[in-house]
């Protein structure tokens, strides 16, 4: 049986679960680990002065703008680091346990009755007087009364809590959606291919097939941000995230590495059916004139890749497969930069 200090708990916690997606909603604020953190804090009331600087932006309705979330984090969350997710997973098992409460209390109600009845059965083999059999009938009438009202009241009990659960089912699966997606690009992120590139190497091992990886680097990517600005270089990013994403097939897996690095992997595919596709990749994104701004007057020229590939090979982990990328990478950029090497 739930402790009333395990029952408060679990009311608060879906409490702010249910104030702080809505909220974010409400507001256009994505809902990434960051974002959500910030306002999970928030309504827990657990950083005053994070609360105090939401106040203050929600009266002079100040937009919440990517720019804004992000100084919000960094300001008054990145420090204490909180697990927010974990914290989410914790509040979900709590929940889930609650549950398996109700269940047993439910199935205990059942039990007490079939005892009870037993043991009306035991009076009745005794030759009881009309009397005893009287109270022995209102014993009965009490103990079905007393079940229906307690099941339906679990029933009721029973479905709220199984909404809550769907709820955090919902939410549970956004946030982890979010924690594995580029915000920018919309591409998979470093984690999701963390977790990938183990899944591929697993099951090229286990069905005894190739894999290939694609390190790809924007070359010059540095002098965007210095000479147009950051938003400029948001949008090469973008540029070259819709071009690989266009360019790959159903099973193949794109992800922003990180800064201006993009991965992809390649399953069943050897080298040179790799180094296709790298090719295919590279002329694919030079192959256009990038031109921004009103009126697209600002042309900033064609916009180029350099590509190091590495296969699977037999004793790889994941960490000599990046290396090898890694190295055929930094021979691309060494040869001039738009090739591919491997």
């Amino acid at each position: 049986m739930s402790s009333p200090a395990a029952n408060k708990e679990l009311d608060a916690s879906a409490q702010i679960l249910r104030l702080a997606v809505p909220q974010m909603s409400a507001l256009d604020i994505p809902v990434t680990p960051e974002n959500y953190t910030v306002w999970y804090e928030y309504f827990a009331q657990s950083n005053l002065d994070l609360n105090r600087a939401i106040d203050g932006f929600l009266a002079n309705n100040v937009v919440f703008t990517k720019e804004v979330n992000t100084s919000l984090y960094k300001n008054f969350i990145q420090e204490k680091s909180p697990e927010v997710i974990e914290n989410v997973q914790i509040e979900t098992q709590i929940l889930i346990n609650s549950l398996i409460s109700k269940i047993t209390q439910l199935n205990q109600g059942t039990e007490a009755f079939s005892n009870t009845l037993a043991d009306f059965g035991l009076q009745l083999q005794s030759s009881p007087d009309v009397n005893t059999l009287n109270q022995l009938v209102d014993g009965v009438i009490d103990e079905m009364q007393n079940l229906l009202v307690n099941n339906q009241t679990m029933e009721q009990s029973l479905n709220a809590m199984g909404q809550e659960v769907q709820n955090l089912k919902t939410e549970m699966e956004n946030l982890s959606l979010a924690a594995m997606t580029d915000q920018l690009t919309s591409l998979h992120n470093r984690r999701a291919y963390e977790i990938a590139i183990q899944d591929h190497i697993h099951r090229a091992e286990e069905q005894h097939t190739r894999c290939s990886l694609l390190l790809i680097d924007i070359d010059r990517f540095k002098v965007f941000n210095d000479t147009y600005g950051h938003q400029v270089g948001d949008k090469v990013l973008a540029y070259v995230a819709l071009a690989l994403k266009q360019c790959v097939r159903g099973d193949d897996f794109v992800a922003r590495y990180g800064g201006e690095e993009f991965v992809v992997l390649l399953p069943n595919t050897h080298f040179h059916d790799a180094l296709q596709v790298a090719e295919t990749l590279r002329g694919r994104i030079s192959e256009r004139r990038l031109a921004i701004g009103k009126d697209k007057k600002l042309s900033l020229g064609a916009i180029t890749v350099s590509i190091g590939l590495a296969s699977l090979q037999k004793g790889d982990d994941a960490e000599t497969l990046f290396s090898r990328a890694d190295k055929a990478l930094y021979e691309a950029k060494s040869d001039g930069r738009n090739c591919v090497r491997g």
